[in-house]
Parts: C-alpha cells; sequence; structure tokens
C-alpha cells in the first residue's frame, strides 16, 4: 500500500513538472507564413563621407587651401563641422582647424571650395582639439 502511494506521488510530482517546464521551454524553432516585400528605390544626394576626407579645399581663386581632415557630426545626425588641416607639408605640422560645413560651396569639377578664404586666413583661427 505504501508502494502504491509513493508510486502516485512521483507519478504526480513529474506530471507537475513536465507541465510546469511545457509552459517556460524555450522556442525551439520558426516558420515563416507569409511574406510581403516592397520594393523601394532609394536615391541618396550628397556627398560621401570617405570621399570627402582628405579633399583639398580651394578658394574661388582655386588655391588649395587646406585638406578635411575629419567631420563633426552633431547630436541631431548633421553633419556640422569640417576639420581642415591646414599648414602642413607631405602630410606634417600644420594644425586643425573646424570650419562650418555651411560655409562650404561645391566647385568646378567636383572640387570643394570656401569662398572668401585664404590658407593666411585658415591658418589664424584658433585650433580645433578633440575632446579626450
Amino acid at each position: 500500500m505504501k508502494r502504491v502511494t509513493i508510486l502516485a506521488a512521483v507519478a504526480g510530482c513529474v506530471a507537475l513538472t513536465s507541465t510546469a517546464l511545457a509552459q517556460t521551454q524555450p522556442v525551439v524553432g520558426s516558420s515563416i507564413l507569409e511574406v510581403k516585400v516592397n520594393v523601394m528605390e532609394v536615391v541618396a544626394s550628397g556627398y560621401r563621407a570617405s570621399k570627402l576626407i582628405g579633399s583639398d579645399i580651394h578658394n574661388e581663386k582655386d588655391e588649395m587651401i587646406g585638406k578635411v581632415d575629419d567631420l563633426i557630426i552633431a547630436g541631431d545626425g548633421k553633419v556640422s563641422l569640417a576639420v581642415i588641416n591646414v599648414g602642413s607639408f607631405l602630410g606634417l605640422g600644420g594644425k586643425n582647424v573646424a570650419i562650418p560645413t555651411g560655409l562650404f560651396k561645391p566647385g568646378q569639377g567636383g572640387k570643394i571650395t570656401l569662398p572668401g578664404s585664404t590658407k593666411e586666413a585658415l591658418k589664424g583661427l584658433p585650433e580645433f582639439k578633440y575632446a579626450p
């Protein structure tokens, strides 16, 4: 009699445990029942950052006055500043200055121009220093 009672108690525990496990088991598979695809063409206009960084900056007299060293993206996701290296020779020396991107204009042949500026004027600007 004790044997049957113990067996019944064990069977009851196993049944409760398997029911609880079934409710907490991880998903072991999935299936896609229906697929809908919307195809949309996106045309991006503007400039590629990879092409801008390292580009020469010219003034309206077509004088090379600096090189784009970096681009600063503001919190709203827009490029706000271009960091321009000015006064370097073969990539050595010089200093970085920050110029608002709204001041740049597209030039002839895809050149980037900074109208009304000179190399000397850029050298006279405060140096841009990156935050640590």
